[in-house]
């Protein structure tokens, strides 16, 4: 039996001005159904979501919901009543659906608990970014909704908030509908993928599974209609040929053939009109410095506010070392790039950067662009080229290689969109030879398309690069160490994003034996002033494991410890094979710890089974 569709819409259309965003466009949820929709920014995904979630009305077709179907919506950006706590807004929810007043109780206390909410009386304007993003999605799951919508969830996350969504998502929502550009986060929770695209046939494609096998499938159909695109248009070259030779259409198969040969150019101007839009030309510009060092940092330390940043760090960057910066909302990786860059110095330590280094930064609120200037000014400010490479390059085709029309150059910049505004600053960075790059936050408001281009050329960049970023894909692809910030001044590096992710989960893990592990030993300790049996059951081995468990768990940490301050060394950082050596006997290290915590639990489990037997 097929599942139950809860929410649809059918043949729907929707222009803005003589502007067509979609046409005679399908789609439909259903129960379970898990599904990320993508595409290039101005296909209309916002708007798909707003007519889906009743908000706004299609031009044609209509939406239907099944009746009883609960909705829960989540917009880009969300506001709340300044003069409201986080509880307050979510009672307000409540009283709003008139839910019996006795419930509101245990359903705040659920909603707080799923947020990670610490102060349910904080005021909603003293709220980041990120808890404003948590407020919202809480806010929406209260209503318990059959079908969630929401549009770039991720925005204003950082990793730990978006694996804490991953989570939410998995286990509270029960159908949604996900737009979003962040594709580690499509590829973990979707199991059905859309792409809003014009260049398909019915205006969008669709592939069961997760976004990597909708890259596999997409590129096989892309693959299949460029194919049939070459053939039609070979076709309609012999017909054209045939056409200029003058055929009279005196007989009925003459007339068929000049219907058909009609036919088949409209269809060939039609795919061509639907052709992909192109991808920005992303391509930043070293200045080709061999310096083995670039910028080495000793002992670094810094505070804020009182707040430790970092301490003790040592840090040295080479061409062709591209290092990520991890770490939650307000640990300071902002702090660190402009003690980096030089624009802030440190409290304590030493930084020296190679002499007359050039530095290029990606800012993350884009405050070097002037709001008032117009696309043109901003993109050439001295005339009508720019001297890109060491060869001059005309604006218009400047202007063109980032996406732009030639009618949008007396725009201000004001009225550009957040995607353009991103690609704006990257076209004028790639002007200025550099050293390092220095990139914060580079991916916001990029559409996938972008994001590739991106990757690409900053894998390709030979000088040395910092990144900031909470897409994990492009972090994962582009760096080749990793350093997290816990936001107490510590710092750990990594080798990669994987193992972070296991450290994380280790720790997690750890804090979730730690409490069984002191109840245990509180147990043994009482247990030795009673007359209860002590480790009843245990084989004489088992009892002799058990009593050197704890030495031997505390030795193997310490192991750990070492292995990863030898992992962490600084002399050995532009040493690839040494970094490899030290990182695998930091896994085999920690492996052990694991193998130990695991037979802990083993022989802990059968000891409480026979002591609680009479």
């Amino acid at each position: 039996m097929p599942p139950t569709v809860l929410l649809s819409c059918e043949s729907i259309s929707k222009s803005f001005g003589v502007k067509p965003l979609f046409t005679d466009l399908s789609i439909a949820l259903s129960e379970d159904d898990h599904v990320g929709l993508v595409g290039p920014n101005g296909s209309g995904k916002s708007t798909l979501l707003k007519i889906l979630a009743g908000l706004e009305e299609p031009d044609e077709g209509a939406r239907s919901m099944r009746r009883h179907v609960r909705m829960g919506y989540v917009p880009q950006e969300s506001s709340f009543p300044a003069a409201q706590t986080v509880e307050e807004v979510l009672a307000q929810v409540l009283i709003d659906d008139g839910l019996d007043p006795h419930e509101h109780g245990g359903r705040i206390a659920k909603a707080l608990s799923l947020g990670e909410f610490p102060q349910p009386d904080q005021s909603v304007t003293t709220l980041s970014g990120g808890w404003k993003k948590r407020l919202a999605i809480a806010r929406a799951l209260m209503r318990e909704p059959d079908v969630l919508l929401m549009d770039e969830p991720t925005n204003h996350l950082d990793v730990e908030g978006i694996l804490w969504l991953e989570s939410l998502l998995k286990t509270e929502a029960r159908a949604f509908l996900v737009v979003s550009h962040d594709r580690r986060f499509l590829e973990s929770i979707a199991s059905r993928m859309l792409e809003l695209n014009r260049c398909y046939p019915n205006g969008m494609f669709e592939a069961k599974g997760n976004y990597s096998a909708f890259l596999e499938q997409r590129d096989a159909a892309l693959a299949a209609q460029a194919d049939y695109q070459a053939s039609l248009a070979n076709r309609v070259r012999r017909e054209v040929e045939w056409l200029r030779r003058g055929p009279k259409a005196r007989t009925t198969k003459a007339k068929s053939r000049i219907d058909s040969a009609g036919q088949l150019i409209d269809e060939l101007s039609n795919l061509d009109g639907r052709r992909e839009q192109g991808t920005a030309g992303i391509d930043f510009t070293s200045s080709g410095r061999r310096s083995k060092q670039l910028v080495v940092a000793t002992g670094l330390g810094k505070s804020l506010g009182g707040k430790p940043i970092v301490r003790n760090l040592e840090l040295l960057l080479g061409p062709g070392q591209r290092l990520g910066l991890l770490g939650p909302n307000g640990s300071g990786k902002t702090t660190l790039l402009k003690l980096l860059a030089g624009t802030l110095k440190p409290d304590t330590g030493t930084l020296t950067r190679a002499d007359k280094l050039r530095v290029v930064t990606f800012e993350q609120h884009r405050d070097s662009l002037d709001q008032q200037a117009t696309l043109r000014r901003s993109l050439a400010p001295h005339g009508d080229a720019v001297v890109y490479q060491d060869r001059s390059v005309h604006l218009v085709s400047w202007a063109k290689r980032f996406l732009f029309k030639p009618e949008q150059l007396d725009l201000p910049v004001s009225r550009l969109s957040g995607g353009e505004q991103a690609r704006l600053l990257i076209a004028r960075l790639m002007l200025q030879p550099a050293d390092l790059l220095i990139l914060d936050e580079p991916t916001n408001d990029l559409d996938i398309p972008t994001l590739d281009v991106l990757e690409d050329s900053l894998v390709e960049f030979p000088g040395a690069l910092v990144l900031v970023t909470h897409d994990r894909w492009l972090l994962d692809r582009v760096s080749t160490m990793l350093l997290a910030l816990d936001g107490q001044g510590n710092a750990e590096w990594f080798a990669d994003y994987a193992q972070w992710e296991a450290a994380q989960a280790r720790k997690a893990t750890g804090n979730q034996r730690s409490a069984p592990a002191s109840q245990a030993r509180s147990s043994a300790e009482a247990g030795q002033t009673s007359s209860t049996p002590k480790r009843k059951g245990l084989t004489y081995k088992e009892q002799q494991e058990w009593d050197k468990m704890e030495q031997k768990i505390a030795k193997a940490e310490a192991a750990v410890a070492t292995c990863q301050a030898a992992a962490n060394d600084s002399t050995i950082m532009s040493d690839a094979e040494a970094l490899r050596t030290r990182y695998a006997a930091l896994e085999a290290a920690q492996a052990a710890v694991e193998q130990l915590y695991t037979r802990w639990a083993e022989i802990e489990e059968k000891r409480a089974q026979s002591v609680s037997t009479p």
